[in-house]
């Protein structure tokens, strides 16, 4: 080998060794400045209480930040509703974010009521039937004997009137029924044909009338059906003490005193009266023979002011009455069925005269004495004026629903 090949074994040996050098001095000196950075205290930002600001300084290297939001977010309840959420243009897109954070989480709503099963809700728990009293009307406690009752479920008409029959089939004396009607509003009397569902009801046993007062036994049997009927309807039964029979008989009185019928015959004075004259002369001032065997004059509320019947036996109906004569005819007014009597009888009177005139008789009394115009004023007064001027003191006016039910 010649000293050039040595020397340039050298000189190569030389440069691998240098450039080794070089390299490990290199590594040392960017490890040096690694420990340097990774050694100096700052804390994380994500896991840190307070967010630190860390200075820069020109001979430190660049650290990284994460964006930091500076936003306070309001704890939303979770019930609380929330709105959409304009951003203007130069809002961060991190407090942007934050809001589209807190809006993607799932609502809670109230949760759906459930279902009472197995509780009727009646509607009186919300709305309270109205106090409405009970029209002296319908129903007096001075002449009759009331039990109310208060259903809890309603029941229909027919079923409460149907209940009891049979039982009180057995008392002597009318027994009024009358339930209020939720819809109207009002106590209604309840009929044979009535359709309506009843949830508070009154019963009224009449405590006299023509046939004389109650008695002790129907008392009885009225206050037994009763209570049979709250225990089949579940009802609440208001029942007063039966002790009435003083109370009946005080009524019985009263009764006696004014219950008058006022009678103005007709008799022919020899030739006796055909039924179709008869029926003609009826007709023609308004009165309607009906199933009675009457002929009634109604005032314009339909209620009956006077009738007209046939002295002798035979009854009037529309096929005897084409054939049939008679020597007499009556003319009736029931006093305490009629209001303004006085004035209805001396209608009655004139209309009597008229018969008479055509028919060629005479106007008499129970006794067959002839009737003047003085003997007819001095009936009108005594018989009529002064027993309905009694009732209409008792708070009882002649012709009222209390007076037609009590004189029945």
């Amino acid at each position: 080998m010649t000293e050039l090949q040595m020397g340039l074994i050298g000189l190569g040996a030389a440069a691998v060794v240098g450039v080794f050098g070089y390299n490990k001095w290199q590594e040392q000196r960017h490890r040096k400045m690694a420990e340097a950075v990774l050694k100096r205290q700052h804390d994380d930002v994500l896991l840190g209480d307070t967010p630190k600001v860390v200075s820069k300084t020109p001979t430190s290297a660049p650290e990284r930040s994460e964006p930091e939001i500076g936003i306070e977010q309001p704890e939303a309840s979770d019930n609380q509703r929330l709105e959409p959420v304009m951003l203007a243009e130069d809002e961060p897109i991190a407090e942007a974010a934050e809001v589209a954070k807190v809006a993607e989480r799932p609502l809670v709503t109230q949760p759906e009521p459930e279902p009472v099963h197995g509780k009727h809700v009646h509607s009186d728990e919300h709305h309270a039937l109205p106090e409405v009293d009970l029209p002296a009307t319908l129903l007096d406690p001075r002449l009759e004997f009331i039990v109310a009752m208060e259903l809890v479920d309603p029941v229909s008409a027919h079923q409460i009137l149907h209940s009891q029959r049979e039982v009180l089939q057995k008392v002597s004396k009318p027994v009024h029924w009358v339930g209020f009607n939720d819809l109207t509003r009002e106590w209604v009397r309840l009929g044979a044909d009535a359709s309506m569902n009843v949830r508070r009801l009154r019963v009224g046993l009449q405590l006299a009338n023509r046939m004389g007062p109650v008695t002790d036994a129907d008392l009885v049997v009225f206050a037994g059906a009763m209570q049979a009927l709250a225990d089949e309807l579940m009802a609440v039964a208001d029942m007063p003490s039966i002790r009435v029979r003083d109370q009946a008989v005080e009524i019985d009185h009263f009764c006696a005193e004014v219950d008058l019928e006022i009678g103005i015959n007709l008799v022919s004075k020899g030739t006796p009266f055909s039924g179709t004259k008869i029926r003609a002369l009826a007709e023609a001032a308004g009165m309607i023979l009906g199933a009675d065997s009457l002929f009634t004059r109604y005032d314009d509320d339909g209620r009956a002011q006077f009738y007209l019947q046939n002295l002798e036996s035979t009854q009037f109906s529309p096929e005897s009455i084409r054939t049939m004569t008679t020597h007499g005819l009556t003319f009736l007014l029931d006093v305490p069925r009629v209001d303004h009597g006085e004035r209805v009888f001396m209608q009655m009177a004139e209309l009597a005269k008229r018969f008479a005139e055509t028919l060629h008789g005479t106007l008499v009394d129970d006794n067959r004495q002839a009737l003047s115009d003085v003997q007819l004023e001095h009936i009108r007064r005594e018989y009529i004026g002064k027993p309905q001027a009694v009732m209409a003191s008792y708070s009882l006016p002649a012709g009222s629903a209390q007076a037609l039910r009590l004189f029945s």
